[in-house]
């Protein structure tokens, strides 16, 4: 399953609208936001019809994954967006997780808790708000909107970059922070990443962490609160390193250019569980045969040549002011 889809679920007093362009999409928030009052809607929809005073919009079929016989509904649902409150344990399981990679249908999941066992974008994490669009009816409008801000600034040079993994990314800001007189650490994957902020004593450094923000979801709750508490912490968080170079102009490629516009209409949910995996495969392919071959594990030195190192750079201050 790919693209965008638009959801509407309403009835005479409620009104859900909004959109999902991932596998995985997640929907938090306090109680009384009206969260499982949507899982219910959908649910008497798909037993009554329009029976149920409820209606539909999508171009695709809404249903709701629960009981005891999940595993076997889910391996029989194709091209469906499938809604899972969180009472439900099996989202934290490790066999749920496996189903999903493999799936070729979307998940909106609504919980309160984070889930270690998916792989999920820190845009695909929302709350549920009523914004009052249809003020001059009875209706309560209902949308989503972004837990952690997409962006955050550093109003200063960073005096040290902590980088989620030790691959190519890692490598070319550990040169470029060298040449700024920046320290520039591993945490050695992102669920290391915490437990390496809460061993810096001093909170006069300015730091900044860059992370992949495609699969960093889970960890988000407590590197966003770290970060407001403490004022000196920064986050970093694009799709992966290989968007970075993909969004810039150091490949002169339409397709690239036309991915990058609407990448969820190229990036088929059952062959790639996170969008940094499609990016990753997409500039390997891309520079295959070329000059600007590119390996994750280790970096092509060409990508620190002075020429292209500035064009995949001009991408990057505009978050990070090196």
């Amino acid at each position: 399953m790919k693209g965008k889809h638009k959801i509407v679920v309403k009835n005479n007093r409620l009104h859900y609208e909004f959109e999902i362009k991932r596998n995985i999409t997640i929907i938090k928030g306090d109680s009384a936001t009206g969260k499982t009052t949507l899982i219910n809607m959908i649910r008497q929809f798909a037993n009554l019809g329009n029976a149920s005073g409820i209606e539909i919009e999508c171009d695709a079929t809404c249903t709701v994954l629960e009981g005891n016989m999940w595993q076997m509904l889910l391996k029989n649902l194709s091209g469906n967006i499938i809604f899972i409150d969180e009472e439900n344990q099996f989202i934290r399981q490790q066999e749920f997780a496996e189903l999903v990679k493999v799936s070729d249908n979307y998940f909106v999941i609504i919980t309160r808790e984070n889930l270690y066992n998916l792989p999920y974008s820190v845009e695909e994490i929302y709350g549920l708000y009523s914004s009052g669009k249809y003020q001059n009816t009875k209706q309560i409008y209902q949308e989503m909107y972004h837990i952690y801000p997409l962006n955050q600034d550093l109003s200063c040079k960073p005096d040290k970059i902590i980088v989620e993994d030790t691959n190519s990314g890692y490598e070319y800001f550990k040169a470029i922070s060298k040449e700024k007189n920046i320290v520039c650490e591993s945490a050695g994957g992102k669920t290391k990443i915490f437990a390496m902020l809460e061993q810096l004593k001093a909170e006069t450094e300015s730091i900044c962490v860059i992370a992949d923000g495609a699969a960093i979801g889970p960890e988000m709750d407590a590197l966003y609160k770290m970060s407001v508490e403490k004022g000196n912490i920064k986050l970093y968080l694009p799709e992966s390193f290989e968007w970075i170079i993909l969004s810039s102009e150091l490949l002169e490629d339409k397709e690239i250019k036309d991915i990058m516009d609407k990448p969820e209409n190229y990036i088929e949910s059952q062959e790639y569980f996170s969008w940094e995996r499609f990016f990753t495969k997409l500039l390997v392919d891309k520079t295959a045969g070329t000059y600007l071959k590119y390996q994750k594990g280790k970096l092509n030195p060409t990508y620190l040549h002075e020429k292209n190192k500035n064009i995949i750079l001009r991408n990057i201050k505009n978050s990070i002011d090196f």
